[in-house]
């Protein structure tokens, strides 16, 4: 199993939980401090942050078994190692570039029936050497989508896109989500909730709670869509 995952780290989770409900998303778990969000493929999680805090998001993803997981990815040729993080156990990452991430147990392997289907959670990862972030992400299970020098684009089995682009310094990339439905019916079901939407492209953008805005990529039909 492998869903992508990133968590969303704020001060303000009220303000996000209404953000990504209004983007198709719904809550499966709710701990206050803690919450978790379905997509119709992925998965977002929000992390209570100390007021004055800066919003920060952070690649991850959710695997069914953790040893085997790690060992798989070991012998895939790319460090994994079990870990007891402060909420558990996981499973650290270390790429070739040092970037880092964590696995953790997935709480549910199913998706809630009630996340809109066409809205897709994307985990971004910013990195010097594109190829070889490609293969690490291989490594774990990703499956190649697009390629290039630059950029490489991945599906997740159990859900979700990981996106990784080129970058001088090695982190975790905003927040974002693939559209593949009706992108007028999602921008009204987001004027609804009171945010506005703007179109950029194959994109839409969307005011986020702290100022900045989120990109919803809404990608072209192919000739075999059409």
């Amino acid at each position: 199993m492998l869903r992508v995952r990133p968590i969303l780290f704020t001060a303000d989770i009220s303000a996000w939980k209404h953000f990504l409900e209004a983007l198709g998303l719904v809550c499966v778990q709710d701990q206050g401090g803690w919450m978790e969000f379905d997509a119709g493929s992925g998965r977002v999680a929000l992390h209570h942050s100390p007021t004055g805090s800066p919003d920060a998001a952070v690649f991850g993803v959710e695997v069914g078994d953790l040893a085997e997981f790690a060992r798989r990815t070991v012998a895939d040729g790319t460090r994994a190692e079990l870990i007891d993080a402060d909420h558990g156990q996981a499973v650290r990452i270390t790429a070739h570039d040092d970037f880092t991430f964590l696995a953790d147990k997935a709480t549910s392997r199913t998706t809630s029936p009630d996340a809109d289907p066409a809205l897709a959670v994307v985990g971004t990862w910013l990195a010097p050497d594109v190829p070889q972030a490609a293969r690490d992400m291989r490594n774990i299970g990703a499956r190649a989508r697009n390629m290039s020098t630059d950029e490489a684009d991945f599906t997740c089995k159990n859900g979700g896109i990981i996106q990784v682009r080129q970058s001088g310094t090695t982190a975790s990339g905003p927040l974002a989500f693939e559209y593949d439905g009706d992108p007028a019916a999602l921008e009204a079901r987001l004027a609804a909730a009171g945010l506005t939407a703007a179109r950029n492209g194959e994109s839409i953008r969307v005011p986020a709670p702290g100022g900045a805005s989120i990109s919803v990529a809404v990608p072209r039909p192919t000739p075999a869509q059409l």
